[in-house]
């Protein structure tokens, strides 16, 4: 189960991913450089290693990915093996279709670079479905723990599926692919420092409170949304119960802010809550450098694209999106559909927003691999820390929210 020479350079090639998604989606034409915040322009530059020159060549680059993407994947039919972004040895950013063939037939798409692989994306969901499908067959007393297996996703760049385990968890893994039927050779595994962990600890990434029996429960509010006439907004699932009254202000000062009106978690964590009628929705996001950033809209970014969140707990912090539809477990629970990034976060920052360089709402934050005994994974490398977010227009969907955008 170990890369071969060529996946090997391209998980080099690939270890800086594209930094912004920052193009026009509306319209389909990039926009400047100067039309992005110039508060977001610095926390990418301080979170991602970026300098101000760089911003119009990626812009580029982003753009040019969400023209081409759909194009080469038509072109490529069952040999398609995924896009991405990614950065060259030279600095400047590239934008990568595989292919399990020649290739022949996305070669005339321009600025596309083509790259062969050995497994075509159909090959690797086949594989993720298996690991799913053994997942689900699971019987609890009966079947053999997962134990150290902490996720499972599809990786484009290194054209496999990769199982992320605990610390010496090999065995665990190597029967986890084994009872799945799941084709080995397009399996790898990766160690992770830390275990998933939920982070729990009205303008998105504010701190919010709900009573527990110990005393005060903190999450983030994601981002303000609607309900025909009812105000409210997206948070994580494990933030909360239905029901339950949430709060804001100082503790020894609460004020009722509203209700859980809907909880899903595990399997997703999503969730949505009633704000009352007396307080005002915002569609903006916090900062925590004494700004807003407006939300504009909710377009998926694609894997390599820049994003940042913010959270109560860390505050404002960027990163890139890794990879999508990743599993992860949480002690006895399974997240699906999650979207994993490097980008740092801790405690208490579960439910807060993650927004793009163009003001796109992406999501809420889930879970995050974080070290024993720490509050965050910020001390972690960006080159092996984790942490996974829920996708924003799977909740708006299955409440019939709306994003409010400003």
């Amino acid at each position: 189960m170990s890369l071969s020479q060529s996946a090997r350079r391209a998980c080099r090639r690939s270890l800086f991913l594209a930094l912004a998604s920052a193009a026009s989606l509306v319209s389909g034409a990039a926009f400047a450089a100067d039309s992005i915040d110039p508060r977001l322009q610095l926390a990418m530059q301080r979170d991602l290693g970026i300098s101000a020159k760089q911003l119009p060549q990626y812009l580029k680059t982003q753009s040019l990915s969400l023209r081409q993407g759909a194009s080469a994947k038509r072109a490529l039919g069952s040999n398609f093996a995924g896009s991405w972004i990614e950065r060259k040895a030279d600095g400047s950013f590239g934008f990568v279709v595989a292919t399990s063939g020649t290739g022949k037939a996305a070669r005339s798409l321009g600025g596309v670079e083509v790259r062969s692989v050995r497994h075509s994306l159909g090959q690797l969901e086949n594989a993720f479905a298996a690991l799913e499908s053994q997942v689900r067959s699971r019987v609890a007393g009966v079947s053999k723990p997962l134990g150290g297996v902490h996720s499972w996703r599809i990786d484009p760049v290194t054209n496999s599926v990769v199982v992320s385990l605990a610390p010496g968890a090999t065995e665990d893994g190597v029967d986890f692919v084994a009872l799945s039927g799941a084709d080995a050779g397009a399996v790898r595994f990766e160690t992770d420092e830390g275990t998933p962990q939920l982070l729990a600890n009205v303008i998105g990434g504010d701190q919010y409170l709900w009573e527990v029996t110990e005393g005060y429960y903190p999450c983030s509010v994601g981002f303000s949304v609607t309900k025909g006439e009812t105000k409210g907004f997206v948070t994580a699932g494990h933030c909360g119960q239905v029901g339950r009254v949430v709060l804001t202000g100082d503790v020894e000062a609460l004020v009722p802010l509203g209700t859980f009106t809907a909880v899903n978690h595990p399997g997703t964590d999503m969730a949505w809550v009633t704000v009352n009628p007396e307080h005002t929705l915002l569609g903006q996001v916090k900062d925590y450098a004494d700004g807003l950033l407006s939300v504009k809209g909710s377009v998926e970014a694609p894997v390599g694209a820049a994003l940042c969140r913010s959270g109560r707990t860390t505050g404002y912090k960027c990163g890139t999106i890794r990879a999508k539809n990743v599993s992860v477990r949480v002690g006895f629970d399974r997240y699906t559909g999650m979207t994993e990034t490097n980008v740092c976060t801790g405690r208490g920052d579960s439910g807060g927003a993650w927004l793009t360089a163009d003001g796109q709402a992406q999501g809420v934050t889930s879970t995050g691999l974080v070290p024993f005994g720490a509050d965050d994974n910020c001390v972690v490398a960006e080159s092996t820390r984790k942490t996974w977010f829920q996708p924003l227009n799977p909740i708006l969907s299955k409440y019939g929210l709306t994003l409010l955008t400003q």
